[in-house]
């Protein structure tokens, strides 16, 4: 069964950075493709980024394109989120979550991925 663990949220200063950590385990496989999603407070969950299994796609959402870096340690099964010039509005429980099916797509939705994690709690505020 495979396990998604999150780690690094924190809170920060507006402007501030912070990186995220996603690391995989207990999967037979490695070919995978994997995504970070948000959710905020009293909103729907919501599609920041996505890379797939060889690190060659690569999507964001509008709200974090420029901002925003995922990439991948496949030696540690590991995948980063790196976020800079944070705003309050990226306050959030982050989540990363698995495509085991379409491993070569980085998908947007969350319906395409089949494991999550518990997320980690990113909050920008002064």
């Amino acid at each position: 069964q495979l396990q998604l663990v999150e780690s690094g949220g924190a809170s920060v200063q507006p402007g501030g950075s912070l990186i995220l950590s996603c690391a995989a385990s207990g999967s037979t496989s490695d070919y995978y493709a994997i995504a970070w999603f948000r959710q905020a407070p009293g909103k729907e969950r919501e599609f920041v980024g996505a890379i797939n299994a060889r690190g060659i796609t690569i999507n964001y959402s509008d709200s974090v394109k420029g901002r925003f870096t995922i990439s991948k340690d496949n030696a540690k099964n590991t995948v980063y989120l790196q976020m800079d010039s944070l705003k309050p509005e990226d306050t959030a429980v982050y989540y990363c979550a698995v495509d085991l099916d379409r491993p070569w797509v980085a998908g947007v939705a969350g319906n395409d991925y089949d494991y999550w994690g518990l997320g980690t709690q990113v909050t920008v505020s002064s």
